[in-house]
């Protein structure tokens, strides 16, 4: 083999990897630019030029930025999420009974479909339902709600719910990077005196900096761009409409493929933005523990 062909040959073993990744998504990207500029319904031949009305339209039209109010109840939900995903993936990290019975409760939730998820919650929070049966059988009937229903509580539930289903993905990265840490480092610290609070702070979360950064960075994202859950479990009724449950109605019950386009682009520019904008202020930082 010649020193071309061996030169050419790791790019031989990604092609069908990057003919992938551009067919599915750097070609549709870039289909939902140029319909962003367009007047397009979605059904004819021909596409309308639009320029910049429809971006215009969503920075300017109440209706289209207001939504994204909402996210600030996943992205607050985001951190709860993170606390308790941490928490046990410190305490199971070390030796506990049946710590793999745990490990496997707590990661699957994250293994069922998003649209199962709110089919069982959507019976949990109905009014008479799972919920309201256990706070009656406690002595709390009086607290029972509209918890779907009522604008006040629904965002709450629908983000209680969002915490239990992704919880376990935050779990699984967080538990393997502590596993990750030399088992000598937390020996050394032992003899020294330290315990566990102490190997928490000084040696568990510098250790894992990178993967915190990481979670806050899908804590972002995904808190902007939420769907299943509030188009499965309410349809956006009742406050609850996201930014891309919104965008969807805007394409395929309004025919509106233009302006969706361009509401999708605002929210990839956003989303580049605070992911940008967090790593500058969290950079990613060498950490060594031996």
């Amino acid at each position: 083999m010649t020193l071309g062909q061996r030169r050419w040959m790791p790019w031989l073993y990604l092609l069908p990897a990057l003919g992938l990744l551009i067919t599915f998504t750097y070609v549709p990207v870039g289909n939902m630019l140029l319909y962003s500029f367009t007047s397009w319904d979605g059904l004819d031949v021909t596409m309308e030029p639009a320029g910049l009305d429809n971006y215009v339209r969503v920075f300017t039209d109440e209706r289209y930025w207001r939504v994204f109010l909402v996210s600030g109840y996943y992205f607050a939900a985001s951190f709860v999420q993170i606390a308790i995903a941490l928490y046990f993936a410190v305490i199971l990290s070390f030796e506990t009974r049946f710590r793999n019975l745990f490990k496997g409760i707590l990661f699957f939730p994250y293994l069922l479909n998003g649209v199962a998820v709110g089919f069982v919650f959507l019976y949990l929070f109905q009014p008479g339902g799972t919920l309201d049966t256990v706070l009656g059988g406690i002595g709390l009937g009086e607290h029972t709600r509209f918890w779907l229903g009522d604008p006040d509580v629904a965002n709450i539930s629908l983000a209680g719910t969002s915490v239990w289903r992704f919880t376990g993905l935050s779990f699984v990265l967080f538990l393997g990077a502590i596993q990750s840490i030399p088992g000598e480092v937390y020996e050394a610290a032992e003899i020294d005196g330290a315990g566990r609070w102490h190997q928490f702070r000084h040696i568990i979360v510098p250790g894992i900096r990178r993967i915190i950064s990481l979670s806050f960075i899908l804590a972002i994202s995904g808190s902007l761009s939420v769907f299943e859950i509030p188009f499965i479990m309410t349809g956006g009724a009742n406050g609850t409409r996201t930014f891309v449950v919104q965008a969807y109605e805007t394409a395929f019950q309004f025919r509106q493929i233009g302006l969706a386009s361009a509401m999708a682009v605002v929210l990839l520019i956003v989303v580049l933005i605070v992911t940008w904008v967090q790593r500058r202020l969290v950079p990613d930082e060498e950490v060594q523990l031996t």
